[in-house]
């Protein structure tokens, strides 16, 4: 009996294999943050705001819980809430970010995001900064942030609900860096 594939069939086989390790690729092992970037008011002591995706690839649940960047003299993590006069207001996080096994978190315009507030310089587009965060478990992560005043809502962020494809804009501006916990 011989066996015999033709081209078409050996293609779609291929086509199979290679999304699965590019999806390995993107979704390495440990804390993985991508698609960092950044939004100031474009002025020195003004403020700014970090936008992210957190993969908690690990088996245990983690928390963000504090960020760090030379380029503010204060970080914080912020959300939005809506106050009972039905309008939101944003406010700082207490006791951080819950982010458990396996998850992804996004931290997004008029949601979750860290506030670069005193800027000690003025971020222009294209401007790039590290941007350090601490988690209970995973410890310090060291990301790229580049500022894109430009960029609207959910620009670069793909529909996560399917959880397979590729995420982001081409660009992993949050290539990791362990610290301590790694």
């Amino acid at each position: 009996m011989t066996f015999r594939m033709s081209f078409a069939a050996v293609a779609a086989v291929l086509s199979l294999a290679l999304p699965l390790s590019a999806a390995a690729e993107e979704h390495p092992e440990g804390m993985h943050v991508h698609d960092v970037y950044a939004r100031s008011n474009g002025q020195e002591g003004g403020s700014g705001a970090v936008f992210f995706m957190i993969h908690n690839n690990t088996a245990t649940d983690d928390r963000l819980v504090a960020a760090s960047a030379p380029v503010a003299q204060k970080v914080e993590l912020h959300t939005h809430v809506e106050n009972a006069d039905g309008v939101m207001q944003m406010v700082q996080i207490e006791g951080g970010i819950a982010l458990p096994a396996g998850e992804m978190h996004e931290l997004a315009r008029g949601g979750d995001h860290v506030m670069l507030l005193g800027l000690t310089q003025v971020l222009k587009d294209g401007d790039t900064f590290p941007l350090t965060l601490t988690f209970e478990q995973a410890g310090e992560v060291t990301v790229e942030a580049v500022v894109d005043n430009a960029r609207k809502p959910g620009a670069g962020m793909m529909d996560h609900s399917g959880h397979g494809a590729g995420h982001g804009d081409g660009h992993d501006h949050g290539q990791m860096s362990h610290g301590s916990g790694g």
